[in-house]
Order: structure tokens, then C-alpha cells, then sequence
């Protein structure tokens, strides 16, 4: 096998940005498998050349040089971006890849405009790839492992990869890690449901923390696990072992029902300074955040003592909302959220819209037969830009005036400043306070405020979210156009449209439903693209 040129990318924006919080955060915001495949390609002997991509480089000068093979890991927010960039190497001769979450939730689109699409990625699937490296078109080849790999390059291995990444965070520098694959929970809405759970053999965490000491003074490690600690006592003497009484601060998103008061104890004198629980609804999920069967207004009290238990141990805690459940209806999910954050005012609110992203999870199929799903561009499918299932109890203006209400609720000058005075440290302060006043908070309400508008004024805009169209709005193709900047001229025919039901066409018929799905309209004619 020739030794190959290899670029490899990691996409962890859509487009170019001058936001402050996306300077400081972004490059912290780095994958992990990205950094995996550069290893192995450069162990099985090729020249690669890794790009993190945050939005402040200039990326057509950051890829420039000759390439044989293409590695793009991307969400499906940043899809648009890998296709014209895909597209543009397609063109000199280049073999593209396409890896990560969109690749596994939306394969029968991406295979379209890659000549490989990846699913779960191992070694051998990687080796595959490198051995074969041909050209597939018009449909690129789909390859899978039959499940996550377990043993996957440490941070000794990937540091070379890690070390230019960090040093473009301009203040806080964090350092991915991960100590287990999939989740034991069956959340039907998380991508991670579906994947067994895997723990990462403890020595190689061991040997991480151990190296990453040598390398950096204070280190801040963020734990990319789906749920971290799911093996507590396991993981906590592991790090134990490993640091001593040697200073890492750590971030981890971990469930409810794992922050007992004991496990917060051990959380605090390990170094864990920022928590990430998922709450998700008033309604449900009552096995992952400890509520057991209490619903409603019981549910927000007892969870509300549980995330002031927290903030007594660990400063920093980011509770995740989603909203738009099947659960929901009337106002009383909005109202009930605002009481958390009253009786919580420490805690950042993270509010996602509910999103079916392709064929991640069974749910969305339910979703498709049902035709709620709507065929958005995949650069608003960011978990906040839109809601492409439509309510189940609300109409849209209805959904977006709560929405609205909520957000300027959360995000008002008396609900920062009072989560400003319950936070205890510098940093907390100081990040809660500009996550508020920027994209995440202000920006946010400002683009639903928006939209909420255009609900009245923009008949097209209405139509297409209730699914009387498949006309593309202009307001989307602009968003889409500014964002992408030089890139919009290298989208591929087609691209701006995708078959949002192509999971249920893929899918054998059960004999248990019938069901006639929405057929997509033409796509709008604005533009050659669509």
C-alpha cells in the first residue's frame, strides 16, 4: 500500500465567527475521533495533517496543500460545510470521508456527496478505507464496525493532535478525555441510546492522567462520555491513583441519580468543578434524574433541592432542558421551568429543541411514519435553531411564544445578575454571565423573537413548518448563504434539500401500522442548489 497524504478535519463549527464565547470555547469543543483517526493513519504509515476547525481560522488557507484522502468528522449542524468542502477536493482528485454524528444519523444523504460514509469507526474499518481508497460515485460506499471500538489512542498518542488545538483557546485550555462509550439509559431522543455501554479499561485513564501532568501544570480534562462515572467508585479511585494530591480540574456530564451527596464529596476532592445533569422534562425521565414517579410541580422541587445539593459541592453545574417533548401541553412546562430557575439560581439553563436527527434513534421513525418530520436544512439542525418535529400539543406560534417567554425569562438582567450572585468562583461567574449575553442567551432569544415574527408576516415560513410546503423560506436559504460565506458556491447541486424521510424508506414495513408518509414537494426553485 502507497503512503498517502491525508487531511483530516474536524469540523467543530459550521462557519466562520467572531462571537466571544465561540473564540474562548470552540477550540475546547474539539472530538475525540478525529484525533483517533489521525493516529491510526499515521500508524499504518501515511503523512497526515490534522485541521480543528473553530470558526476564527481561515480555512481555505488551512487546507491548502496536495491530498490524496479526505477525513471530515462533523455533526449534522456543520453537514453543509463538509459537503462543499467535500465537493471542492472532489474536484482536485481527492477521496472524501465522512465521519461522525451526521455521518451515522444521515448515511443515505451523506453517501451522496462522499465516497465513504462511516458509521461506528474502528481501526479495521479505518484500515479498509486506507487500503481501498477509491473513488465511489454517484454513491459513496457506507462502512460500519459492529460496535464502538473500546480501544482507542490515549492522550500520550494524540497529543500531538490535542496540543495545537488547545493553544488556539485564548484563556481556559480543556483537554478531551473519555472513559466509556454509550450510555446503560434508553433516553429515546439521545443518539447514545442505542449504543451499548463500554467502559475504557482503567490503566489506559491511568496512563492519560499521568501523562497530561507531565504536560501541563493545572490541567482541565473534560470527560466526553455520554454519562461519566456510571462505574463510580471505579472511576473516582482510578483518578485517585492516578493524580494523588496533584491539581486537574474536571468537567463531566453525568445523571441525577449519580450525584448522591457521598459521590458529590468524592466528586469535589477529585477536582470536579463543572456538572452537566440532564433534567429534560417535568414530565418523564424520572428513573435518570431521581424522581421516580413524581411529575410536575413535585418533580421541580425535588430536583431544584438536588441542583442546590450540587452547587454546594461542585461550582458549576449546566442544567439540560429539552423542549417540545410529547409530553408537553399548555404553558404549564414553561411555568414550571421558570420555578426551577427561581428556587435554582445558580444553575445555567440550557434549553434544546426537540430534534429527530435522521435515523439515530428508533423514536424517529415513529416520528416519520407519523409525518412530523420536517425536511429542515441540516445547517439549522443544532439543537437550537429549529424544531424539525412538529409539537404534538402546540401550534408553532403557540410553541415559539413559550419559548420566547421562557428564554427572556431566563436570560434576563435580574435572572443574570441574581445567577451571578449564587455563583461561587471567578470563572463560573464569569462564564455564566457572557454565555448569557451572548449567542447562547441574548442571541438566542433574538433568532426566536424572530422567527416568531416571521410566523405572522412570512405566510411561506408558516406553511413550511406545518408541512403544507416543502418550499425552502428565503429566510433560511439567506442564513445558510451568510454563514457558509466562500463555501455557498461550492455546495453541490442539491444539497440545500434532504429526504427527511429516507430512515422510513430504508426500513422494512412492520405488519403491526399503516401509515402513508408525506411526500416531499418539489424543492423551491430559488436557487440552482435545491
Amino acid at each position: 500500500m502507497k503512503s498517502l497524504r491525508i487531511t483530516i478535519l474536524d469540523l467543530v463549527t459550521k462557519g466562520p465567527t467572531k462571537r466571544m464565547y465561540a473564540r474562548v470555547m470552540n477550540p475546547n469543543l474539539a472530538s475525540i475521533m478525529p484525533q483517533v483517526v489521525a493516529v491510526w493513519c499515521e500508524q499504518a504509515g501515511h503523512t497526515v495533517r490534522f485541521v480543528c476547525y473553530t470558526g476564527t481560522e481561515d480555512l481555505n488557507n488551512e487546507l491548502q496543500g496536495e491530498t490524496d484522502l479526505l477525513f471530515i468528522g462533523a455533526f449534522t449542524r456543520s453537514a453543509m460545510t463538509a459537503y462543499a468542502i467535500s465537493n471542492l477536493y472532489r474536484r482536485q482528485g481527492a477521496v472524501t470521508v465522512l465521519g461522525g454524528p451526521h455521518a451515522r444519523s444521515y448515511p443515505q444523504d451523506a453517501a451522496q456527496y462522499f465516497d465513504y460514509v462511516l458509521g461506528f469507526t474502528d481501526k479495521a474499518v479505518i484500515q479498509e478505507v486506507l487500503q481501498d481508497c477509491t473513488p465511489y460515485r454517484p454513491l459513496g460506499r457506507q462502512l460500519t464496525a459492529k460496535k464502538q471500538p473500546v480501544d482507542l489512542p490515549g492522550v500520550k498518542e494524540r497529543w500531538k493532535y490535542i496540543e495545537p488545538t488547545i493553544a488556539k483557546a485564548p484563556t481556559i485550555k480543556i483537554v478531551p478525555m473519555i472513559g466509556s462509550l454509550g450510555c446503560p439509559y434508553t433516553c429515546n431522543f439521545c443518539i447514545d441510546s442505542e449504543v451499548d455501554y463500554e467502559p475504557v479499561p482503567t490503566d489506559q485513564i491511568r496512563e492519560d492522567l499521568r501523562f497530561l501532568l507531565q504536560k501541563i501544570r493545572h490541567p482541565k480534562v473534560a470527560w466526553h462520555d455520554p454519562n461519566f462515572g456510571v462505574r463510580f467508585n471505579e472511576y473516582m479511585t482510578t483518578i485517585e491513583e492516578a493524580i494523588g494530591l496533584r491539581k486537574v480540574d474536571f468537567i463531566a456530564e453525568m445523571t441525577l441519580s449519580l450525584l448522591s451527596e457521598p459521590h458529590l464529596a468524592r466528586l469535589r476532592k477529585n477536582g470536579f468543578k463543572a456538572m452537566l445533569p440532564g433534567i429534560e422534562s417535568w414530565y418523564s425521565l424520572g428513573d435518570k434524574s431521581r424522581t421516580g414517579k413524581n411529575i410536575g410541580i413535585e418533580k421541580v422541587d425535588q430536583v431544584s433541592d438536588h441542583i442546590n445539593m450540587i452547587l454546594r459541592y461542585i461550582p458549576y453545574v449546566q442544567t439540560n432542558f429539552i423542549l417540545g417533548l410529547d409530553t408537553d401541553e399548555g404553558p404549564e412546562p414553561f411555568e414550571l421551568t421558570k420555578r426551577f430557575l427561581d428556587r435554582s439560581p445558580g444553575a445555567f439553563p440550557a434549553f434544546s429543541l426537540l430534534s429527530a436527527f435522521g435515523q439515530s434513534v428508533p423514536v424517529n421513525l415513529e416520528l416519520q411514519r407519523e409525518g412530523r418530520v420536517l425536511p429542515f436544512p441540516f445547517h439549522f439542525l443544532d439543537n437550537n435553531k429549529s424544531m424539525n418535529v412538529t409539537p404534538k400539543h402546540y401550534t408553532w406560534p403557540e410553541f415559539y411564544d413559550h419559548v420566547v417567554e421562557l428564554s427572556c425569562y431566563a436570560f434576563s438582567w435580574p435572572r443574570i445578575i441574581r445567577r451571578f450572585q449564587a455563583n461561587k468562583g471567578i470563572i463560573p461567574k464569569w462564564m455564566n454571565g457572557l454565555r448569557a449575553v451572548s449567542s447562547e442567551g441574548f442571541g438566542r432569544i433574538r433568532y426566536h423573537t424572530k422567527v416568531r415574527g416571521l410566523l405572522d408576516s412570512d405566510p411561506q415560513l408558516l406553511k413550511y413548518l406545518t408541512g403544507e410546503s416543502h418550499y425552502l423560506p428565503l429566510f433560511y436559504e439567506n442564513r445558510i448563504r451568510k454563514s457558509l460565506g466562500p463555501l455557498w458556491d461550492a455546495l453541490p447541486q442539491g444539497s440545500l434539500v434532504h429526504d427527511h424521510n429516507a430512515y422510513l424508506k430504508s426500513t422494512p414495513p412492520s405488519s403491526d401500522w399503516i401509515s402513508t408518509p408525506i411526500t416531499p414537494k418539489i424543492a423551491s426553485p430559488v436557487t440552482a442548489r435545491t
